[in-house]
């Protein structure tokens, strides 16, 4: 299958642009709150949760309806263009704001939690139906197992390439505490790229379901379909685990190097970290090859366990630095190699609806569970730093050791792959 020039336009411009607005949801909301509204990790942890579902039941009910439709452009265009949309609203929320609406609540701040918590699920519902339903049946449209090494590293490049924009031109805006021109501006693009979007995209060729649309949303519950997609629902596992681990520090990963280790340059070492990361990200993407890619399962947990325990232990800046990379590099290859096999083991006739089954365990489990083991650890730490007279909870080092041994865990279901698809081939 030929990628054409018009495909990597497309790739890269809705990739990148759904990235920057998903690094905004996943670090940067979770930076507004604390620092805006309620320095509380439960806060977080509950948005996180929130919005983990609604973007999961989105995609299940609007990836299905893209198969049943048999159009991917529209819900990718479109959905941008809310998406940016919702984005942009929350230049206008603030605990000020709420209270002249609320004027008489007892909790002003628990409403603007509530309120903010409500956004976030809207502005995850549109992209969830463009990015997550939408573009990434798109691109398993129009790519084979031949190509998708290749393209999978370069996929795993652009949230970190989304987090360098942020860093090098937005970030200065929320060290300012200008957070209404952050999410103008960066709403802002996202819409720009929807509009973009209607001239630039290419349609799929979407291989049309016969089964109506009920039974294309229930599908992957069926017991029968599960098992003749065994080993499908296996990496799917691996996937959970992997994304679980991950989400135990990432929601307070910024918070960490402000309050812990009182990084306040952070955006200029996260920024060479990522930049680091992403060529070593593309270079291994590029070796990804059809015969090879368990191969690179076990190495790359490997590195991001050792960068993890790394983290646990330094505090130096420098050192900080080199653990971040290559707790970094090994995330994004193993990010890589698991959508790579998720979508080769993916049914070509409900492409959509599977991407719904990916959020689940992608999206929804860890979302759910990894932020409340990270907000678990931080609290039991007993930490905290006085904030105008509020104390606020810090996270500590342990986030990384939990995380560690959590990704761990892969091992069982990767194994358990492994051992199928050996036998599926002595059959053959």
């Amino acid at each position: 299958m030929k990628i054409d020039k018009r495909f990597w336009a497309t790739l890269i411009l809705f990739g990148l642009f759904g990235q920057l607005a998903w690094v905004i949801e996943n670090m940067y909301f979770n930076l507004f709150l604390y620092n805006t509204i309620s320095g509380d990790p439960r806060a977080i942890a509950w948005m996180v949760a929130a919005s983990a579902v609604t973007a999961t039941l989105t995609t299940i009910f609007m990836g299905a309806l893209s198969d049943r439709v048999s159009k991917r452009k529209r819900f990718m265009s479109i959905g941008y263009i809310l998406w940016g949309l919702a984005t942009f609203s929350f230049a206008f929320i603030s605990v000020d704001n709420i209270s002249k609406i609320f004027s008489t609540t007892g909790n002003v701040i628990l409403a603007t939690v509530i309120i903010v918590i409500i956004m976030d699920c809207i502005m995850t519902f549109f992209g969830s139906m463009a990015n997550d339903g939408a573009f990434n049946a798109w691109i398993t449209d129009s790519t084979n197992a031949d190509n998708r090494g290749k393209i999978e590293g370069v996929l795993a490049v652009l949230p970190l390439m989304a987090l360098l924009i942020i860093f090098g031109g937005f970030d200065i805006m929320v060290q300012q505490d200008n957070w209404p021109l952050f999410f103008m501006i960066s709403g802002g693009l996202v819409m720009v790229g929807g509009v973009v979007g209607v001239f630039l995209i290419k349609e799929s060729n979407v291989q049309r379901s016969e089964s109506n649309y009920i039974q294309t949303l229930t599908y992957g519950f069926i017991p029968k379909n599960i098992k003749k997609n065994k080993k499908l629902y296996i990496y799917l596992i691996g996937m959970a685990i992997f994304g679980i681990s991950t989400q135990i520090y990432m929601p307070y990963f910024i918070i960490y190097m402000q309050r812990y280790l009182g990084i306040d340059s952070y955006a200029i070492l996260l920024g060479v970290v990522l930049l680091l990361a992403s060529v070593v990200s593309v270079l291994v993407g590029r070796m990804i090859k059809p015969h090879n890619k368990n191969q690179f399962f076990i190495p790359a947990m490997s590195t991001m366990v050792v960068g993890l325990i790394m983290l646990f232990l330094t505090r130096n800046v420098i050192l900080v630095g080199i653990s971040g990379f290559i707790m970094m590099s090994g995330n994004l290859v193993l990010s890589a190699i698991f959508n790579v096999k998720v979508r080769d083991y993916t049914p070509l006739d409900k492409v959509g609806h599977f991407q719904g089954l990916r959020m689940i365990f992608y999206v929804m489990i860890p979302m759910i569970i990894g932020p409340f083991i990270g907000a678990r650890v931080i609290t039991d730490n007993n930490m905290f730093y006085d904030d105008l007279g509020v104390m606020k909870p810090v996270p500590t080092p342990e986030i990384f050791i939990a995380s560690a041994i959590t990704v761990l865990f892969i091992l069982i279901p990767i194994f358990i792959a492994f051992k199928n698809e050996k036998k599926a081939d002595e059959l053959v």
